[in-house]
């Protein structure tokens, strides 16, 4: 019995404009929101929208993803017929071949799509944070007797050039592509979230199986154009967040505390399904004071936390101050402590008095166009002694001792990345 669609989710990305916190995860599987990770977006958005099989594509880091999708649980997606598969790139006899762009990926598992028979197949990346109902997008594919249907979405005509640029006619078919164009004549950006026709999907990737780097916006979409294939735009109006900059990550948990939340994690018709941990519940000492902030399972907070996104199993000592910080699971701030507007990823160990985030706004002599935005990002299993200051557009990644910080500083726009790790 074949699936009237499946969906291809691709997480392969390497995420390198998050620094540090994809040194030792992919992407899609960093935490967000204190409670998920950015996979379980598009995955609660498949199971949501009816869809019962999808397949996962892995590349880069794939441990800590595929110890969280497990067999799909959480999602209700362990099935016998469907499901979620998770897909890395497989040695082929003569060669092993890594997927080398988003088209190639995915033709790479034709055998998997195949297996299903499906009459639609969805496309998604699972580095977004959104809701949306992908079946309307499948009404609209059919209603237009579509073989392409491109989710766009409209943006501000000065940011338009940030994206790929779709121009349509009244019926929305689309007529014209610009890739990142200097003077955009659309503000329809794709989000590359695609619904193909079977056949034509099909016949695209054998037809492109030699493309060098194939990629859907590069390569695909451009053949089914000039094959004068039916493309059409669906609009789409909900809230939608690349995360792909360290900013844009920060933000995006931050406005999660808003007082009516742009995207609200709460609403009972629209769950956002995750892989949980059984944890103790948190504590909240008589020290403690907490304002407008997400705070997680198993957490113990004696000191002040405000404007923040506490993952699970956090501690906070007396008199620390955490302010408009992501605090990521397992991680312990000693007594005395001052956090201000830091990423602080996995199992990180900051020591009694260490001030973070201080001092004034300096350009990062590590990469300043990933560490911006005036954060200070610490890397997972990192220990920070007690008692020094570090400045803001900073990194760390590592076991650092005293010695590490002269005069007990790491100055604004400074790093400290120990052998062994990566930036």
């Amino acid at each position: 019995m074949g699936k009237e669609m499946i969906a291809m989710l691709l997480a392969g990305g390497q995420g390198s404009r998050l620094g540090v916190l994809t040194s030792e995860v992919a992407k899609p599987a960093v935490a967000f929101g204190g409670k998920y990770r950015i996979i379980d977006f598009p995955l609660s958005n498949c199971i949501n929208s009816g869809i019962d099989t999808v397949g996962v594509l892995t590349q880069y880091q794939p441990l800590v993803l595929n110890s969280h999708i497990g067999i799909g649980i959480p999602w209700d997606l362990d099935r016998n017929n469907g499901g979620v598969t998770v897909l890395p790139p497989y040695e082929k006899s003569d060669n092993s071949e890594w997927y080398t762009g988003t088209a190639n990926a995915i033709y790479q598992n034709l055998r998997y799509m195949e297996s299903y028979d499906p009459e639609y197949v969805l496309i998604l990346s699972g580095d977004h944070i959104y809701k949306m109902d992908y079946e309307a997008m499948l009404d609209f594919h059919k209603q237009n007797k579509s073989d392409v249907t491109i989710a766009a979405m409209p943006v501000p005509i000065e940011e338009a050039s940030r994206f790929g640029v779709v121009i349509t006619d009244e019926n929305r078919q689309i007529t014209e592509f610009e890739e990142k164009p200097e003077h955009p004549r659309s503000n329809l950006a794709s989000m590359g979230i695609y619904i193909f026709s079977w056949p034509v999907l099909k016949q695209s990737l054998l037809a492109l199986k030699d493309q060098n780097e194939c990629d859907f916006g590069k390569h695909v979409i451009p053949y089914c154009h000039d094959k004068g294939m039916r493309i059409f735009a669906y609009e789409f109006n909900g809230y939608w967040k690349d995360v792909g900059t360290l900013g844009s990550y920060w933000e995006a948990n931050m406005e999660l505390i808003d007082l009516i939340p742009e995207f609200n994690l709460y609403e009972e018709f629209w769950k956002i399904y995750t892989n949980q941990d059984m944890l103790e519940p948190q504590f909240v000492s008589g020290s403690a004071k907490i304002s407008k902030a997400i705070i997680g399972a198993g957490n113990e907070i004696y000191g002040e936390v405000s404007g923040s996104v506490l993952s699970a199993g956090v501690i906070v000592e007396e008199g620390a101050v955490v302010r408009d910080s992501i605090l990521m699971k397992g991680t312990h701030i000693g007594k005395g402590c001052v956090i201000e507007k830091a990423i602080i990823a996995e199992d990180v160990t900051i020591g009694d008095n260490t001030k973070i985030g201080v001092g004034e706004n300096k350009e990062s002599q590590l990469n300043s166009s990933v560490y911006a935005f005036g954060l200070a990002v610490i890397g997972s299993g990192s220990v920070i002694p007690g008692g020094v200051e570090i400045g803001k557009n900073t990194t760390i990644h590592g076991v650092t001792e005293d010695k590490d910080y002269p005069g007990g500083k790491l100055e604004s726009g400074g790093y400290i990345i120990k052998a062994g790790e990566e930036e």
